[in-house]
């Protein structure tokens, strides 16, 4: 889930685990409703705060749960929804309040935490559904007297997001024949199957058309390619044409389609066309046909622009400043361009990249994106065979040489990646579920009287 999604307040469930994801958090674009204020008597009211469960090393108190209450209450009567009795869902509402004080917990000894500048970039996106400037949705806030409040339900929901990611994720496992046997079902297909966006016109043909006649229509479908190969589009040539008057046309958009769902006519032709590319005359029983593939989304077809790279890094440390390094790294560069020496043997020698200094610098064939942008940035000048001039990134000074470069495609690797992501979407709300269950048993919960 994005770090800025956040769920909508719903009331209880009976199920005290799904509580969790029900009532927590109850982080929502509709937590601020812009017309209700806190009433003056809640305002007023003033109570003596008590413990009312100690959970492991720490405690929940009357006050949170009394706010937890009202923030129900309140998103109940903004969506006109009727509450059960209070008798009955204040438990309900306290073990939700116990398995987040568990969590929180969890997290604050993993060190997961946010700063402000994520809480208020949150905070930015709810103002923009709301309709409000960050300003004006924050004074909303602070007028109904709920703004810090609001950040620190903000923070707790992404922190929550993020423990449960992480402890669930690494409990679920997806075999090899998982995956095979996902990417061989028909939901399988169905999702990594690409959806195509045809346009096409047809110059028809009948029975009682002369051979002349069909050559005509055969020349005029080819004029009509002509001009969409020189930029007009199908709709504009169409139109044309229509008024032109020389041949009947027919041919339309079919919308979204996969190629089980086109003739074979057109799956054929559509398959291997890139988008914005024109097929035809394709010649059929009933004419001429001309297709262009305005658009193409999802399908697994990944090519990837890939190259074989070796680098020596030398980085700045106790013992070497930053301009000692800087003449290093010119001295490697001098010694193999115009020395003579090898790359390989001094990158093993001097660099300080330990995933490739075994290998000569080497790092094998790195895809488009797969390396920091200053490398990119120098790499994608260089010629074969080439060295870079010494360059700095963010951890040291290098100096690379481009080996080879090609395009790969990963369309496989992709569809394993997307079946193995779908499966894990899968089994994550059991597993978590099942994670919730066993913390609680885990833990110290007592309540107070």
């Amino acid at each position: 889930m994005n770090r800025n999604e956040l769920p909508r307040m719903e009331l209880p469930s009976t199920d005290k685990y799904c509580a969790l994801r029900c009532l927590p958090k109850l982080l929502v674009t509709g937590l601020l409703c812009l017309g209700a204020v806190l009433p003056a008597a809640a305002q007023q009211r003033t109570m003596l705060d008590r413990i009312v469960a100690i959970v492991d090393r720490d405690v929940v108190l009357q006050s949170e749960l009394n706010q937890r209450m009202e923030d129900i209450r309140r998103a109940a009567a903004r969506d006109g929804r009727e509450l059960p009795p209070i008798s009955e869902m204040q438990g309900e509402v306290l073990e939700t309040l116990i398995m987040e004080n568990i969590q929180m917990q969890f997290a604050e000894r993993a060190s997961i935490r946010y700063d402000d500048d994520t809480i208020n970039q949150v905070l930015g996106n709810m103002a923009r559904e709301s309709g409000l400037g960050f300003e004006q949705y924050v004074q909303a806030l602070e007028t109904q007297g709920v703004y810090l409040q609001t950040r620190d339900q903000v923070r707790q929901q992404l922190t929550l997001q993020e423990l449960q990611r992480g402890y669930v994720n690494q409990r679920i496992h997806i075999t090899d024949q998982e995956i095979d046997n996902f990417l061989n079902s028909e939901m399988g297909q169905e999702v990594i199957s690409a959806d195509y966006l045809i346009d096409h016109i047809l110059v028809p043909i009948a029975a009682s058309d002369d051979p002349a006649v069909r050559s005509a229509k055969l020349r005029y479908a080819g004029e009509l390619v002509a001009r969409l190969e020189e930029g007009e589009s199908i709709p504009e040539v169409r139109s044309q044409a229509i008024a032109d008057g020389r041949f009947p046309l027919d041919g339309t958009n079919f919308g979204w389609r996969k190629l089980d769902q086109m003739p074979s006519l057109f799956s054929n032709a559509v398959e291997p066309m890139s988008v914005g590319q024109i097929e035809g005359p394709i010649e059929a029983g009933n004419g001429f046909h001309i297709v262009q593939l305005r658009d193409k989304r999802g399908g697994t077809e990944q090519i990837v622009k890939q190259t074989h790279i070796r680098h020596i890094l030398v980085a700045p440390n106790e013992i070497r400043d930053e301009q000692d390094t800087i003449r290093l790294i010119n001295d490697l560069r001098r010694r193999i361009v115009d020395d003579g020496e090898e790359f390989a043997s001094l990158a093993r020698q001097n660099s300080d990249d330990a995933s490739s200094v075994v290998a000569g610098g080497d790092l094998d064939w790195v895809s488009e994106g797969g390396m920091p942008i200053e490398m990119e940035e120098v790499v994608v000048e260089l010629e074969e065979g080439e060295i870079s001039q010494p360059f700095r990134t963010q951890i040291g000074w290098h100096i690379a040489e481009v080996l080879g470069r090609r395009e790969t495609d990963l369309s496989q690797d992709y569809s394993r990646s997307q079946a193995a992501n779908m499966l894990r979407n899968r089994k994550f709300d059991l597993e978590l579920q099942n994670w919730l269950i066993e913390i609680r048993e885990e833990a110290f919960v007592e309540l107070v009287d």
